[in-house]
């Protein structure tokens, strides 16, 4: 077989790949058919953060790509066919066939309201699922009144629905049917105005338990099976917690140059402002030094202002407070290296350089009128979109209530597993083939500079109150000599610090400053 018939083999081997509509209208569609993001997503084998991706500017491939046009195709008929039916009589209206649509309805019934916080204005009032009076809002896929004094009907007040005859039923468009919640006829629908059975904290019991009952009760083993599926369960815990939330998660947007990698072993453009500062010189004597951890460091860190959606580019110093994102600016000068880490780590050069938001916020803050401890840094560019320092809130508050349960249980297991779901989450989240479902290097690279920039404010908040600042490391490594007790507070919460090592240090010591005795 020569070259050129190899290659016309591989080309008869490519057939044409679906055609799909422009995103919004992806959207659109599944928006008026009343489907969640959960249902669709479950129905064709991906994550609710994975089709977030798809309707947002990115498409899909391969055999998930012909089913996700099928779907649309279908819901584009059954909508047609649904607003013909509504300019016709009632008793002209044909019953329509079941579509795409219905199969992912019926397939994923225990999703219904799942969506984000759309409330739909409603043309004709429908019975309200609460109180059985005309709504004109409609959220979650059931009507409701948004004003809790709309609903003043008691259960003997509740107006009854007669019920329709067995005719008139099989002439009612399945479209036109309000969608029901499941779990039987008594059950509650879920939507904002709803509370869950359940919450998100317990997916993570949930995945506990099965693993100790798959292992019969084997904690090595269980703790193995587990810390592999960390990225998988961290970001099926995201999805719970996005449940009824005002933001989409976008979870593949165009990213600039500065937040790709240069090679394939290479890093991006991007500086955390790590520290890795060692105080140069000690007050006289001899001083006891205690190195202290912060516990759950990029767990705290997940509260920090991301950029909801595609970074959009931008010149001047102006700083938007409700945007976030990254910036290249000039640091300012820092004259305080004897007693205090650089806000910005150690740089072998000078210049300007990408900086993050976290950093940059950190800069203006301490060179504002409370601190005066620098001159404000000089803003070149940024790429920033509008931002919320809520977004990771619900999932972090999942972590971090599963995180104190196995504390006080002493459940070394579940504490682990959870240490791993928010540590790999954060660090899988940029070019990674550990996980797909995400893709923002910015939200990762934000994450770690706002943890860099906590340990800073410890190291402040210990030099205010008359602390010798030795050594601050990492995300969690802080030496300090004094009475750090009265400064801050010991234990294993995520707000606490507790002892990692100590050791002497000073002129009459016999190892240099910062060495272990």
């Amino acid at each position: 077989m020569s070259d050129f018939d190899a290659i016309d083999s591989l080309l008869d081997a490519v057939g044409p790949q679906a055609e799909l509509p422009p995103c919004r209208v992806r959207r659109e569609l599944r928006e008026r058919a009343r489907l969640s993001k959960a249902q669709v997503a479950r129905a064709l084998g991906v994550s609710p953060s994975t089709l977030s991706g798809w309707e947002s500017g990115r498409d899909p491939a391969g055999e998930v790509r012909t089913k996700y046009a099928y779907l649309l195709d279908g819901l584009k008929a059954k909508l047609a066919t649904a607003t013909e039916n509504t300019a016709m009589p009632a008793e002209e209206q044909p019953v329509a066939s079941d579509t795409a649509a219905a199969a992912v309805a019926s397939s994923s019934s225990t999703e219904l309201g799942q969506d984000e916080d759309e409330v739909e204005l409603l043309a004709v009032p429908e019975s309200c699922v609460l109180c059985g009076r005309p709504a004109k809002q409609r959220v979650a896929g059931f009507a409701q009144h948004l004003d809790p004094s709309g609903c003043q009907a008691t259960p003997a007040q509740t107006p009854k629905v007669s019920p329709t005859a067995p005719s008139a039923r099989a002439q009612m468009p399945r479209t036109a049917r309000p969608p029901r919640p499941s779990g039987g006829k008594d059950a509650a629908p879920r939507g904002r105005a709803f509370q869950e059975p359940s919450g998100p904290g317990d997916v993570i019991h949930e995945a506990v338990r099965a693993a100790l009952a798959e292992h019969q009760g084997d904690i090595e083993a269980a703790s193995t099976a587990l810390l592999k599926r960390a990225i998988p369960d961290a970001m099926r815990l995201l999805d719970e917690t996005r449940k009824g939330a005002r933001y989409d998660v976008i979870a593949h947007p165009w990213i600039p140059d500065i937040l790709k990698k240069q090679t394939s072993k290479g890093a991006d453009q991007i500086w955390e402002a790590r520290p890795k500062w060692t105080r140069t010189a000690l007050p006289p004597g001899r001083h006891e030094v205690t190195a202290l951890d912060i516990n759950g460091a990029y767990l705290s860190a997940l509260k920090t202002h991301l950029p909801l959606g595609q970074l959009e580019h931008s010149t001047g110093f102006a700083h938007d407070r409700r945007r976030a994102g990254v910036h290249l600016i000039t640091p300012p000068t820092w004259e305080h290296d004897a007693v205090l880490p650089n806000p910005i780590g150690q740089r072998d050069e000078p210049g300007p350089l990408w900086v993050t938001e976290p950093t940059l916020r950190l800069l203006l803050r301490l060179s504002g009128p409370k601190y005066r401890l620098c001159e404000p840094p000089e803003v070149h560019e940024s790429y920033t979109s509008g931002a919320t320092e809520n977004l990771l809130e619900k999932f972090r508050i999942a972590l971090k209530d599963a995180r104190d349960t196995a504390i006080a249980d002493g459940d070394g297991l579940t504490f682990e597993y959870v240490k791993a779901m928010y540590s790999k989450f954060v660090s899988t989240m940029g070019e990674s083939n550990y996980n797909r479902e995400l893709y923002r290097p910015d939200w990762m690279h934000i994450i770690r500079s706002q943890a860099f920039a906590n340990l800073w404010m410890k190291a402040l908040k210990a030099h205010d109150a008359g602390l010798t600042v030795v050594r601050a490391m990492g995300t969690d490594e802080l030496h300090v000599i004094g009475d750090w007790r009265r400064v801050l507070p010991e234990g294993r919460g995520v707000t606490e610090v507790k002892v990692k090592d100590t050791y002497t240090a000073g002129t009459d010591a016999e190892a240099s400053t910062g060495e272990k005795q």
